[in-house]
């Protein structure tokens, strides 16, 4: 993604990056940054929370608007929650049993199956 919009600013098309990953995002360079510290894969907001969704999308927009210089980086008031500890126990695999392990991968790969058999279905 940083590297598309690395692209995208160098044909004059303005862009935000979000994320989640601080240290991966800002290392490539992007123009505009808008760091969320959440878990990974949740940087436009909390799932099934259009609030911090919305929220989001207008501190995104804000930097879009702001930023004078490259490789600005914001970050996000939003908390994932008021504690910290999350960051020790998100998708930690130590802190799961094997059993737990086996059911998350099992359902991971049913998701893939999913999403596969969408993919090959012809359009109509």
């Amino acid at each position: 993604m940083s590297l598309a919009a690395r692209h995208l600013e160098e044909n004059g098309i303005a862009t935000v990056v979000l994320g989640c990953a601080l240290d991966i995002v800002e290392r490539v360079g992007v123009p505009r940054f808008l760091f969320s510290d959440f878990p990974l894969g949740n940087a436009a907001g909390r799932p099934h929370d259009p609030a911090s969704q919305g929220l989001t999308l207008e501190y995104a927009l804000r930097l879009l608007v702001a930023a004078v210089r490259a490789r600005t980086t914001w970050r996000s008031p939003l908390r994932w929650s008021t504690s910290d500890a999350w960051k020790q126990d998100y998708s930690n695999a130590a802190h799961l049993s094997p059993d737990e392990i086996a059911r998350r991968k099992a359902e991971f790969d049913a998701q893939k199956n999913i999403a596969r058999q969408q993919r090959d279905q012809p359009s109509q």
